[in-house]
């Protein structure tokens, strides 16, 4: 039973679309810090990746509590200690709490969820797989192995078939599988052509956010979906690396989400996802990508929203804009 607890369910949201492995003690003494030697210094503080994300991350989690920024800003050096130690606390307790109940709910469902959208509607996956258990999953299986082959490998090679299987090929988490591109196709001459793209990241993505019965139907983000629930109307890029997570472990043999897990190593793939994401010098393929999302699952958000042809609303507009041309 998902608990009401307002910061639990802020907690499960924020793990969800901002991100989703944190050690919440940690990122507000670090933030707190780094707040401090801005003040003190007005230097840039974003000289790594590494650095830059977790910044963006304080910030966006400060942010969402209103006046808690002037507390930690404002305030005398005693008071900021007290006021952080009571956030760390109730941060971790409870939206620690939520983000792992989320991540673990998600888990569990698109285990089965995800068999429905390996192969074309009506065709049957052979030899066919279990919904409960996953050991043949991974690179046991034709057509999870080909998902997951590395984007610039060759499935179809028995060899690197085969090495991959025994485990001669180590798959690190930033060799990204070939199912994060759109049809499977991988261009290494142009590697963001099609990336994140793919039809089961889209539905992955609104099994999770816009409802499961959603996967298959309009985009629409319905009343008991954790986009309506949030008021989330665009795609972040916390949530897209969060999708992506969440589908690869789905289509690996793994039984156990777990951050230390060197085989899938699934930490090290979520983070390569959003240092790119993050990347300031990707910002423009960043900005296309996450507007293509947002049409895809929120075509009715206010920023996509179009006016239809000969309404009288087109004609205030048009009216509008003639009158501030003259």
């Amino acid at each position: 039973r998902i608990s009401s607890n307002p910061l639990v369910l802020h907690g499960r949201h924020f793990g969800r679309t901002v991100f989703a492995l944190c050690n919440y003690p940690s990122l507000l003494t670090a933030g707190i810090l780094r707040l401090e030697e801005l003040q003190d210094s007005r230097s840039e503080y974003c000289d790594t990746c590494i650095v830059r994300q977790e910044h963006r991350v304080f910030m966006e989690l400060i942010n969402s509590y209103p006046g808690l920024i002037d507390r930690l800003t404002n305030s005398g050096e005693e008071d900021i200690i007290h006021v952080g130690e009571l956030a760390s606390f109730f941060f971790s307790k409870f939206l620690g709490k939520g983000a792992s109940g989320a991540r673990g709910d998600d888990t569990k469902t698109l285990k089965s969820a995800v068999l429905e959208w390996l192969v074309p509607r009506g065709q049957a996956v052979i030899p066919p797989l279990s919904r409960n258990i996953k050991s043949d999953r991974g690179f046991n299986h034709e057509v999870t192995g080909a998902l997951l082959c590395p984007a610039g490998l060759d499935w179809s090679n028995a060899e690197t078939k085969q090495n991959l299987k025994s485990g001669e090929i180590a798959v690190r988490g930033d060799q990204w599988p070939i199912f994060l591109y759109a049809r499977s196709e991988y261009d290494v001459e142009n590697p963001w052509k099609g990336l994140l793209r793919s039809e089961i990241l889209v539905f992955g993505f609104k099994h999770v956010f816009t409802s499961p019965s959603s996967v298959d139907k309009e985009p629409k983000a319905t009343r008991s979906g954790n986009a309506y629930l949030h008021g989330m109307k665009s795609v972040t890029k916390g949530s897209l690396a969060y999708i992506a997570t969440q589908v690869r472990f789905a289509l690996s043999s793994s039984s156990v989400f777990s951050r230390t897990d060197t085989v899938t190593d699934s930490e090290n793939f979520y983070h390569s996802i959003l240092d790119l994401l993050d990347d300031p010098d990707e910002d423009e393929e960043v900005t296309d990508l996450l507007t293509w999302w947002t049409r895809r699952v929120f075509p009715n958000s206010c920023s996509q929203r179009t006016i239809s042809k000969n309404s009288a609303l087109s004609k205030i507009r048009a009216r509008r804009a003639a009158l501030q041309e003259r």
